[in-house]
């Protein structure tokens, strides 16, 4: 069996189990909110319980992500019988739920879960739904396709993990998650290329989902290691400010879209990308707003939080700038 492979497996049913169990006691000792720091704390310590196996995969992929970037946890025990899917903008879970608790521990196997003040209120657990009347929004809001991105590429504190898991499919089964790793990418870049994307030329704005903030400061969009670099890119917002730069994502574009996979999330599965390494996006889909449309949850997750702390009043899990 691949890497590859190895991260798309599926638990054991006596794994699984033991998974839900543990996702179900923390239910019973649960706040009356989700961000409540003591329920934080408590899945931090809940996740050295869950299966030796689910540690060895999230540890291994977060010491290296491989050529994909990208993890699948398949068949985890989400409920069978649902609520409507949210269709209001802006829709957060901040009560405890069986998805919360799966969310909050694999985050503490990644990390530690944080989230944006501007962005949904600072909520640590984010529907992904479509919206009436929010159909072309470049967000997660909207069903038309959504490009390429880096998780707010524009911040100086991006999430190193991206976290999604699929509550409900969409009607068709045919939505689906788009990723794009740089390792897959570099080979295909002309020298060229690669050496303008590594310049500190480009711009990127925040999304919309943050109002009105600021764009971030210039940068390179391939930073590090020239053999193993991070990515920062957004295809609708991230810009060149020079020439060759505007070459260079011009080539880059074309790129990412020959190289790409495509995943068709079901309920269950969840889809860890490395925010550092790998691109994400969705295929278009057509929501008819019946309570049963598509419905991820997300959440981030940060490998060393201390270096927001600034950003992070009281030492907590949302950064306020």
């Amino acid at each position: 069996m691949t890497a590859t492979e190895q991260r798309s497996a599926g638990l054991s049913g006596p794994e699984l189990a033991d998974v839900a169990r543990i996702a179900h006691g923390l239910l019973e000792r649960a706040p009356d909110r989700v961000d409540d720091p003591a329920w934080v704390a408590d899945a931090r310590r809940a996740w050295e319980d869950t299966p030796a196996r689910l540690r060895r995969l999230v540890r291994e992929f977060r010491r290296d992500s491989g050529a994909d970037g990208r993890l699948l946890l398949t068949g985890l025990p989400v409920p069978e019988h649902l609520p409507d899917t949210p269709m209001v903008m802006g829709s957060v879970q901040r009560t405890p739920a069986l998805p919360a608790a799966l969310l909050m521990l694999v985050a503490h196997g990644l990390g530690d879960p944080a989230s944006f003040a501007a962005e949904k209120n600072g909520a640590l657990v984010q529907d992904v739904v479509p919206v009436p009347g929010q159909e072309e929004f470049q967000g997660n809001a909207g069903s038309v396709e959504l490009t390429f991105h880096t998780e707010n590429a524009f911040h100086p504190h991006r999430p190193d993990y991206v976290l999604l898991l699929c509550l409900r499919t969409d009607h068709e089964g045919r939505a689906e998650l788009r990723t794009c790793c740089s390792r897959r990418v570099l080979t295909r870049l002309t020298d060229r290329t690669r050496e303008a994307l590594a310049r500190h030329e480009f711009v990127t704005e925040p999304p919309p989902s943050f109002g009105a903030a600021g764009p971030g400061g210039v940068h390179g969009v391939l930073t590090g290691d020239p053999e193993d670099p991070d990515l920062c890119y957004d295809e609708s917002a991230t810009r060149a400010l020079t020439v060759s730069g505007r070459a260079a994502l011009r080539e880059l574009g074309a790129v990412i879209r020959g190289s790409y996979e495509g995943v068709r999330l079901r309920a269950g599965d969840l889809a860890v990308v490395d925010n550092r390494v790998t691109l994400h996006g969705r295929s278009s889909f057509v929501p008819r707003f019946d309570g049963k449309d598509r419905w991820l949850q997300r959440m981030f997750a940060f490998t060393d939080l201390r270096r927001s702390r600034d950003h992070r009043p009281a030492d907590g899990n949302v950064l306020a700038k």
